[in-house]
């Protein structure tokens, strides 16, 4: 039996809506990169005017380190979507789902070289073969194994920090390489395209690292299987019979993971205290704002109010390397030149502004084609050929 990809009637809207409102927090996350040498220096030390560290810090409660899970657990939700369908079909899906993954590791390594040295989607595919090796397991058995990886990368961090004896000390500014903090500026700043190249090669050095490629299997696979393991569940397909758990999950995971974000401002900005808001009350938030939308999508009315981040959503890999396209042009010299020349305010308009075009095309490309055109092609090599969304 043929298997085909995901047929327009198969999707569930409120993953695509999800998955559009993770495009602007990424966007709002990965602006500072675009348009600061990030490589090289700790934000909350580089803003030095009272709104721009204002700015940072509400930037710093509600949106960091809260998206890659976020988008990490609609990736493996993904991937477990496409095992089930292949499994209900009877087609082996250990046939197609590496080769995807291949293609999209191809298309993350050519953003990095090409675009901008933050890609992230290479670094998914990365962590999604393993998630693929671990797909036959049950729902239980993926959801221990994420928890596992996480509780040995909290506990080497923090048996790192008692060694060090500066687990409730006060964080300190953060020694900044002066001469890469100024190549990054001139590069980006006053180069051409090839002068930017050469740059990112170098900032590539340090974002895929062999470390990087280490930790994400610990920072991003975990919610990967999470998500898989949801997905198998199909705890969003039954909200509304769980509607109790996920208005729970709002309300709670919402207020506990704002709170642990906010612990480090509001008491004592101590390396623990930082580790925590960071890779514990980042993703508690980011299970608040996935339980919220699906909380939102039980009234039809704000479905449709909502429909525009749907519409993002199913285009949401052409619109990741379209925001590389749009910020890189802003920013570097051989676009606009406002590398370094703009504050934190001006920044998030700018992302705000970008988001809100792209959600304009997003309506009117999906007007006319059934899919993005970067999706199309990977579903093209992917399965051979095109396939109706109808």
């Amino acid at each position: 039996m043929n298997f085909q990809p995901t047929q327009l009637n198969e999707r569930v809207t409120t993953i695509d809506m999800i998955r559009g409102f993770s495009l602007l927090g990424i966007l709002l996350v990965n602006i500072f990169g675009f348009y600061l040498p990030q490589p090289y220096i700790m934000l909350q030390d580089w803003f030095t005017e009272a709104i721009d560290i204002m700015w940072h810090q509400a930037l710093d409660i509600y949106v960091q380190s809260s998206f890659y899970p976020l988008f990490s657990m609609l990736f493996g939700y993904g991937l477990a979507m496409q095992y089930m369908k292949a499994q209900r079909v009877g087609t082996n899906f250990y046939k197609f789902a590496p080769k995807r993954l291949l293609i999209l590791f191809v298309i993350g390594m050519l953003h990095a070289l090409l675009l901008w040295w933050g890609d992230i989607i290479a670094m998914y595919a990365f962590c999604g073969l393993f998630v693929i090796a671990l797909m036959r397991k049950n729902s239980g058995v993926l959801l221990i194994i994420a928890l596992i990886l996480q509780l040995l990368m909290h506990s080497l961090y923090i048996l790192l920090f008692s060694m060090q004896g500066i687990l409730n000390a006060e964080m300190t500014e953060t020694a900044v390489d002066i001469q890469k903090v100024q190549n990054a500026i001139t590069a980006y700043a006053t180069g051409g395209y090839i002068d930017a190249f050469m740059q990112r090669l170098q900032d590539l050095s340090m974002q895929m690292s062999f470390f990087m490629w280490f930790s994400s299997l610990f920072m991003i696979l975990p919610f990967m299987l999470m998500g898989a393991a949801a997905a198998k569940w199909r705890l969003i397909e039954r909200a509304k019979e769980l509607k109790g758990l996920w208005i729970t999950l709002a309300i709670v995971a919402t207020a506990v993971g704002l709170f642990i974000k906010s612990a480090p401002t509001t008491f004592s900005y101590t390396y623990l205290l930082y580790y925590v808001k960071v890779y514990v009350g980042g993703p508690i938030l980011s299970v608040g704002y996935i339980a919220i939308f699906v909380v939102l999508c039980f009234v039809p009315a704000i479905v449709k109010v909502l429909s525009p981040l749907a519409k993002i959503g199913r285009m949401s890999m052409t619109m990741y390397i379209l925001q590389s396209v749009i910020c890189t042009t802003i920013f570097y010299n051989y676009g606009f030149g406002l590398y370094g020349k703009i504050d934190v305010p001006t920044a998030v308009y700018i992302a705000l502004g970008i988001f809100v075009v792209q959600v304009i095309v997003a309506e009117l490309w999906l007007s006319k084609f059934k899919q993005g055109p970067l999706e199309a092609a990977v579903k093209k090599l992917t399965y051979r050929k095109m396939y109706s969304e109808k």
